[in-house]
């Protein structure tokens, strides 16, 4: 295998090519400590590579309609589908991808935006993988580069393998799929599955097929495994009692020579449409063009927006990294190794989508519309649901609705497109939970009642606002901490962080109404606003910080008269955020936070300590966890990036980008060391870094963490300052005091602007002057005229 140059961030495993690609170079049998994954998707299915293999494979919902298995097994990391190649002279077997057949020789694993390539060579025959997926369809794409490097003619066998799944897990599904062959493509069906009954899958290769079974058992064989096939394609007697897709070419390669071939697994409604679309897919050709075309497609998002700063692994994830992990993995894909959910949740993707409206505003309006469509008549919504049936849950969540108005004040805010407040979506309709219940499970009806997006946003600000006896907002069955289900479990517990939540909210949305001319409901936001900042100001400060909430029978959660949980993060940072707090005691809980849960040696910003044990109080399923463990007194990323910005908003730049770097994930697996204590992939967010003893510093689960959209924006906006108003941009850093320059580059329409910020006075925040294609400006005023414009800002003299 070539060498093809170093790698920025090395580890031994692995690291950043000039590509922005994180390629693994596996050697002997190394691995790394957990799979280091790709998720690929596009709106309508995808799948998960890991540096081993292949994943999963879905189309329309990744944990409903399953291809192949989802295994949920970072320890095995088994693959659901592979390619095996035979060389027919001496029999030998062996795979592209380091599963199922593993050798010591060397693969070359690299994983990009929208697509992963593996590179290897055994005995005189090298081959190259690039697996990816088209835009638009629900197909696994596989393009094969066979090579005779050798110098004797070869003739090599290759099998395409697909274990069937067709609905959520296997073993409910294998006496249920139906399969048949077709025109040399291997079809596939399950009739027994309620909302997916009328898909068909298939698996199709473009090369002529010499052989093919439908039979796991007659592929393998009676002592066979996925490592040790037997080989064989006959099909038995068609059977479907342990369904697979096998289809088996044979090549012959002279010396030098080299021969391509793809292979597509997909699905489509119907098995008429299921066929049309897997011979389109036997075109390598067309593969080809797909694959080039999503990958493009990525390349002109990723590029839309970029920067260049002193610190390199800043640049690679906002400029790659980020972006990607959020709208492939969470609000495409929904899936991940550790999570498969397929559902939309309300406060998540809404969350999610944030990051977009720079480059990608269709986005963001998109889910906002979809999102107001599960509002219940009562106000409340759907706290997640499955898209293609509407099933899903109505909880007592108290948060949830409140990130429609807050989202949607976000998008107004970049866009200026006031013409999302008109859109009319329908209501839900469904029974309301008993006094008993926490949550419903099931399919609402849709109401005849519709309103606007505005009126959504008001209606579920007037369920929002309740009281509790501190005046408080009540806490339901939880905030934005789920765990927290039982804090208020009687109706009475309130939340301190919503009181800010609903603050900030109240107080942006209210600008919106009165801008439109909805007077009343602006006077009644800033009311409800100002009440809950004099009842945090009365009621929830503790001394040094501010109390996370109160239980049912009206103790403090989050107090120094705690045995646990004495100080929670989102208390003290969201005093800042929202813009509410008393300065002086915002400056001194934060000062808190830095102190009580930053840790400086393990690199990580915790979420509460000390940690739910054995308390007197029940606060919930957080408990659940072991001490030091996910929310339960880890780094809690979402909260800990909220710990950053609320620094950056203080000012403070040099303080802002450590803990911002101590979040970067290619700063926790800097070498062989590292990766061993972090072990999870260091090129997208963790949801959590561990703090249990004997597990400090170790990575969580990844990839499908709503981390990754705030990881994004508070590196864009808090500390490179970069912030949009409709057709205005303004460029206001908080940055380090070392940093003497930075720059972005933003495409807006088809001009493309070239931004230039220099710290001569080597400060964290100030702008003095900014010059614009020349001419000194007070504004930055965006215009798509297709040209190139720079603008020069300097720092210092505020």
């Amino acid at each position: 295998m070539t060498d093809i140059g170093a790698l920025d961030f090395y580890n031994g495993l692995g690291g950043f090519n000039v590509e922005n690609e994180y390629e693994l170079r596996l050697s002997g049998m190394d691995l790394p400590p957990a799979p280091w994954i790709n998720v690929i998707a596009n709106e309508s299915g995808g799948f998960i590579v890991s540096e081993a293999g292949s994943g999963p494979v879905w189309a329309i919902n990744s944990s409903q309609f399953r291809l192949t298995p989802w295994q949920n097994d970072p320890v095995c990391d088994r693959p659901g589908d592979c390619i095996y190649l035979r060389d027919d002279a001496t029999g030998d077997v062996w795979t592209p991808t380091p599963a199922p057949i593993r050798e010591s020789t060397p693969y070359s694993v690299k994983h990009g935006a929208g697509y992963s390539v593996f590179d290897h060579e055994h005995d005189g025959i090298r081959t190259s993988l690039r697996m990816g997926a088209p835009e638009n369809d629900p197909v696994k794409l596989q393009e094969l580069d066979v090579t005779n490097t050798s110098s004797r003619r070869r003739s090599v066998t290759i099998a395409s393998y697909v274990e069937w799944v067709l609905g959520t897990d296997r073993e409910r599904t294998r006496f249920q799929v139906r399969s048949w062959q077709d025109s040399g493509v291997l079809l596939a069906q399950n009739e027994f599955n309620p909302e997916f009954a009328h898909m068909a899958a298939f698996a199709t290769m473009s090369a002529p097929v010499s052989g093919w079974t439908r039979s796991r058992a007659a592929f393998f064989g009676r002592n066979g495994s996925l490592s040790k096939p037997r080989f064989s394609t006959s099909d038995i007697d068609g059977s479907d009692a342990d369904p697979c897709a096998v289809l088996e070419t044979r090549i012959e390669l002279a010396p030098g020579e080299s021969r391509r071939m793809t292979i597509a697994i997909g699905a489509a409604a119907g098995a008429e449409r299921a066929l049309v679309s897997a011979k389109r897919y036997q075109d390598p050709a067309v593969v080809t063009s797909a694959i080039d075309a999503a990958v493009n497609g990525w390349r002109t998002r990723l590029d839309s927006l970029t920067v260049q700063t002193p610190e390199p692994s800043f640049d690679l994830m906002l400029n790659q990294w980020a972006f990607y992990q959020a709208l492939s993995c969470r609000v495409w894909g929904r899936i991940a190794l550790y999570q498969s959910s397929g559902a939309y949740g309300f406060r998540d993707q809404l969350q999610d989508v944030m990051a977009f409206t720079y480059v990608s505003p269709e986005l963001t309006r998109e889910q906002i519309v979809r999102s107001a469509s599960r509002q219940f008549e009562e106000g409340d919504v759907q706290h997640w649901w499955h898209p293609h049936s509407g099933r899903g849950i109505r909880t007592r969540f108290s948060d949830d609705l409140v990130w429609l108005p807050f989202v949607v004040d976000h998008y107004l805010r970049v866009t200026g497109d006031d013409s999302i407040l008109d859109v009319e979506t329908h209501y839900l309709r469904m029974r309301g939970l008993e006094p008993d219940e926490e949550e419903i499970y099931a399919v609402p009806e849709v109401s005849d009642r519709t309103n606007s997006v505005f009126g959504h946003c008001i209606h579920a600000l007037e369920r929002a606002c309740t009281r509790g006896e501190h005046g408080l907002p009540l806490i339901g069955s939880g905030d934005w901490n789920d765990g927290m289900n039982r804090v208020g479990v009687r109706g009475k517990g309130e939340s301190v962080w919503l009181a800010w939540f609903l603050i900030d909210t109240c107080r942006k949305f209210a600008a919106h109404a009165e801008r439109i001319g909805q007077n009343a409901a602006a006077a009644w936001l800033r009311s409800q606003a100002d009440e809950y900042g004099e009842a945090v100001e009365r009621s929830a400060w503790d001394g040094e910080w501010y109390r996370r909430a109160y239980y049912d029978d009206g103790s403090p959660l989050g107090s120094h008269v705690n045995n646990e949980c004495q100080i929670d993060s989102i208390a003290q940072s969201w005093s800042v955020i929202s813009g509410a707090g008393d300065p002086e005691r915002t400056r001194i809980a934060m000062d808190s936070l830095q102190k009580r849960l930053v840790d400086e040696d393990a690199r990580l910003i915790m979420l509460l300590t000390p940690p739910f044990d054995r308390g007197t109080h029940d606060p919930g399923y957080i408990q659940g966890y072991l001490p030091g463990v996910r929310e339960n007194g880890a780094q809690y990323t979402h909260a800990a990036l909220w710990a950053v910005l609320a620094t950056a908003l203080q000012g403070n730049g040099d303080r802002a980008l450590e803990l911002y770097q101590m979040i970067n994930p290619i700063t926790h697996a800097s070498s062989d060391d590292d990766v061993g204590v972090y072990k999870v992939e260091p090129y997208v967010v963790a949801a959590d870094v561990y703090t249990a003893e004997g597990h400090r510093g170790r990575g969580g689960w990844t990839w499908y963490t709503g981390s990754a959209s705030w990881f994004y924006r508070v590196g864009l906006e808090a500390i490179l300052g970069f912030r949009k108003y409709g057709n205005t941009l303004q460029v206001d850093p908080c940055i380090p005091s070392a940093w003497k320059e930075f720059s972005i580059t933003y495409r807006y329409g088809g001009s493309s602007y070239q931004i230039r910020v220099r710290n001569p006075s080597g400060i964290c925040r100030g702008v003095a002057s900014m010059i614009v294609d020349g001419a000194h400006a007070d504004r930055l005023d965006l215009v798509d005229d297709g040209g190139n414009h720079s603008v020069d800002v300097t720092m210092g003299g505020i």
